[in-house]
């Protein structure tokens, strides 16, 4: 991506006023959109973004300066304004070279977004419409959205290190509006992996926009959620994001060292229910936050945050761990080159655990079963959080009956994890996402076995 001597040259003009650190991020990312909004294309867009961000570290101040040339002028210029911004000491500095790294290597994309057709991907787009109007009369609006990526990045730093990725993701997603009695309601599917156009070879679009459909419609027979202290049921897949927000957030070192988490300093207290085993791991091969190296050259993690409800261990990026004496965990992350990394979660889940899931069920005498959460938010402070229910149903004598709607999931993100008395055999990833921190976004996954907990707050507005 970038010459190596020019790498080795602009490091060393990065460090020349006293740079504690400095580090080089290259970036150069091609993407494909496609959005088919009732019976017709309404965008078509392609783009591309490449420049580098530059940054120097002296003390406890970050100096960081972007650009999107790429020539031996405008490097050394941007590596200068960063370290002019780091108040460097005006010291000799010292002359840097790098070498690269060896990293495990994903397979190759056997098809690469790129070579497909605008029209092979508009077709799919087509397809989804018509079956998910096939599902009935009462489906009014169908919106499907296709995208895709390729992320390549080189990062290079004072320490001598220099690594390279290749990130390919595939996106899919329909949205579709019923109409009826109830008024109008909405079932959403979507798939996204870190693969190429073989995405397509796994999933059926057809049979996504079905269940979208079929979504939407079961919601115009929903009654309205109930409300009170009650068990919920979390399916498999369906409540990660819960965990990704209202825990996962607070495991990050960043927050952690303001002060504005409510896990600070307690590393090795039992936190949760001894079912419970929180994980993030970016090396989960095809899943949507995966990759090779973080945007801070370091191999991706495979970390354990709780082991067995026992807090062990939170995410860390270079800045954080540096201060700590340690080493990174590879969840050092960034939106793109015109952003510094922070500690950024990768896909987050909890472990399966070894009950039946229709004995879940089965055992539990009324309450709520989520199949899927929406959007919500979070304290991570506090850990207190607000989560829709975008599909949900009543649990009565121990069996999954009506469906209900407008209903919210209200709690204390510490308190559920304690809360947790089973956890099933069936662990599944849900949704791909995108999280949004400090005005970054990046995409991440989450997922769960299906499990219970005791007691939640749903705010419904059944009477």
């Amino acid at each position: 991506m970038l010459d190596h001597e020019l790498v080795n040259q602009t490091l060393t003009v990065a460090m020349s006023t006293g740079g504690e650190f400095a580090e080089v991020f290259i970036e150069d990312k091609r993407s494909t959109s496609a959005l088919f909004d009732d019976g017709r294309v309404e965008e078509l867009t392609s783009g591309r973004d490449r420049g580098a961000g530059i940054r120097v570290v002296v003390g406890g101040s970050t100096g960081f300066a972007h650009t999107a040339d790429l020539s031996e002028a405008g490097l050394t210029h941007a590596a200068r304004a960063a370290a002019a911004a780091a108040r460097g000491a005006g010291g000799s500095g010292r002359a840097v070279v790098v070498s690269p790294v060896d990293v495990p290597r994903d397979p190759p994309v056997r098809i690469a977004p790129e070579d497909v057709a605008k029209a092979g991907k508009v077709e799919l787009l087509s397809l989804a419409d018509a079956a998910a109007r096939s599902e009935g009369p009462s489906i009014s609006q169908v919106s499907a959205r296709y995208g895709d990526s390729r992320r390549r990045i080189l990062v290079a730093n004072s320490d001598g290190l220099l690594a390279e990725d290749d990130q390919v993701r595939t996106l899919f997603s329909v949205s579709c509006v019923a109409t009826g009695d109830t008024g109008l309601q909405t079932g959403r599917e979507s798939v996204g992996r870190t693969i190429g156009f073989e995405l397509f070879d796994q999933t059926d679009v057809g049979d996504l926009a079905r269940r979208a459909a079929r979504r939407a419609i079961t919601k115009l027979r929903a009654r309205p959620a109930p409300s009170g202290e009650m068990p919920v049921v979390v399916g498999p897949g369906g409540g990660g994001v819960l965990f990704h927000e209202a825990c996962g957030h607070g495991l990050e070192a960043d927050l952690v060292a303001k002060s504005a988490s409510v896990f600070a300093g307690r590393v090795g207290e039992k936190v949760a229910s001894h079912l419970v085993t929180l994980m993030d791991d970016g090396t989960m091969s095809g899943e949507w936050g995966h990759f090779t190296i973080d945007d801070e050259g370091h191999p991706a993690g495979q970390n354990v945050l709780i082991d067995e409800g026992v807090l062990t261990d939170y995410m860390w990026d270079r800045l954080r761990s540096r201060k700590q004496g340690r080493t990174s965990s590879g969840n050092g992350r960034r939106q793109s080159y015109q952003h510094l990394p922070m500690v950024r979660m990768t896909n987050t889940y909890i472990v399966n655990g070894a009950d039946d899931p229709a004995e879940i069920v089965a055992t539990t005498e009324s309450g709520v079963y989520v199949a899927q959460l929406g959007g919500g938010q979070v304290n991570t402070a506090t850990g207190d959080f607000v989560f829709g229910m975008t599909e949900a149903y009543l649990i009565e004598n121990g069996e999954i009956t009506e469906p209900i709607r407008e209903g919210n999931l209200v709690g204390n993100g510490p308190e559920v994890l304690t809360r947790i008395d089973a956890l099933g055999d069936d662990f599944a990833m849900g949704s791909p996402g995108m999280c949004g921190k400090d005005g970054q976004g990046v995409p991440v996954g989450d997922g769960t076995p299906t499990l219970r907990v005791t007691s939640l707050t749903v705010g419904g507005t059944a009477a």
